[in-house]
């Protein structure tokens, strides 16, 4: 199989993960990485052993790039992703897929029209023990899965934050997005969701929220995200997934380099045990997903754009509860 090129839009800290992660892949070559800031640019390209492009239109032109990895910031990925589309590229792009319902959906129809893939980074599909949680639900190994409730904690919307975010936008599509994909992967869709807010710091948007899904059968699920903890607090990523017999829960803690990790479970009387799990890069598990996709070696099912639009749907739903104080039904992602 002859060696898949592939560009990168974006060279701030995610395009730098994608640029390393395609540099330890055997079947991949990273032609360009673009930025307007000329020094990141050339060092997410050293990388991966790749040119440094300034000029956006000029790598999305190239006639010999198969693929295009958007890495930009989520406002601007619907024009990125339609240009790589028309051509004639397969996408990656970085979650969200899109702040707005509308646009998402024209990438989605973009692509189906152009006959190319569009896959997105929903990141929790590719980390073990999100993975485990997944198997365990289809398993039945410990009953029903009742309740699950996730945590997305950082302090971007402090201007004084370690690693503050100017470009991102409130918590229900910048963190959320994840966690409202892994509940739909494991639990299905909602039939009805309910979310409340602590304003920012300027009191003009959500800074923290709180969204209840609930289900035909009783189950829920509650998805927390913020932005609003204090600068000296570590961002911090985790689950609580409750079966019928028994309970798991993992956290992430970023502090600088490697997040310290926990994944353990309860079973009946017996006291909490660690969960063994293989140690895999998820970016360059979904990236390789993405490659194998290409190549037809797997299933574009799993990170298909569709599967980011339900996710978005979520979000669109939390936006519209938080504004009409109330619960919201009736979800569609056509």
């Amino acid at each position: 199989m002859p060696e898949l090129r592939v560009a990168i839009l974006g060279a701030g800290a995610m395009g730098t993960v994608h640029a390393a992660a395609y540099a330890g892949m055997a079947d991949v070559s990273v032609v360009g990485v673009f930025s307007r800031n000329k020094a990141r640019a050339q060092a997410a390209a050293a990388r991966c052993d790749a040119e440094a492009f300034g000029d956006v239109a000029a790598l999305i032109g190239r006639p010999d790039i198969d693929a295009i990895d958007v890495c930009l910031p989520s406002p601007i990925h619907h024009d990125a992703v339609m240009a790589a589309l028309a051509a004639g590229r397969h996408v990656f792009c970085e979650s969200p897929l899109a702040l707005d319902l509308g646009e998402a959906q024209q990438m989605r129809d973009a692509a189906r029209r152009t006959g190319r893939l569009l896959q997105v980074g929903l990141l929790m599909r590719s980390v073990g023990a999100y993975r485990h949680i997944k198997a365990i639900t289809a398993s039945g190994q410990h009953g029903r899965l009742l309740s699950v409730t996730t945590w997305r904690l950082g302090s971007y919307l402090h201007a004084e934050a370690t690693d503050p975010k100017a470009h991102y936008g409130e918590p229900s599509t910048e963190l959320m997005t994840f966690d409202f994909d892994f509940v739909q992967w494991v639990m299905g869709a909602p039939k009805r969701l309910s979310a409340t807010a602590a304003r920012s710091l300027r009191g003009d948007k959500p800074g923290e929220i709180s969204a209840v899904l609930d289900y035909e059968d009783g189950r829920h699920a509650t998805v927390i995200a913020s932005g609003l903890m204090p600068p000296g607090s570590p961002f911090t990523v985790g689950f609580r997934a409750l079966f019928e017999g028994a309970v798991y829960r993992h956290q992430n803690v970023f502090e600088g380099g490697p997040p310290k990790s926990s994944f353990t479970v309860v079973e009946g009387r017996s006291p909490g045990q660690p969960v063994a799990m293989q140690d895999r890069d998820p970016y360059q598990v979904e990236l390789q997903h993405f490659v194998d996709c290409i190549q037809s070696r797997a299933d574009p099912a799993l990170l298909d754009a569709d599967r980011a639009i339900e996710a978005l749907v979520l979000s669109t739903a939390t936006q519209r509860s938080l504004s009409e104080h109330r619960a919201v039904d009736g979800f569609t992602s056509a």
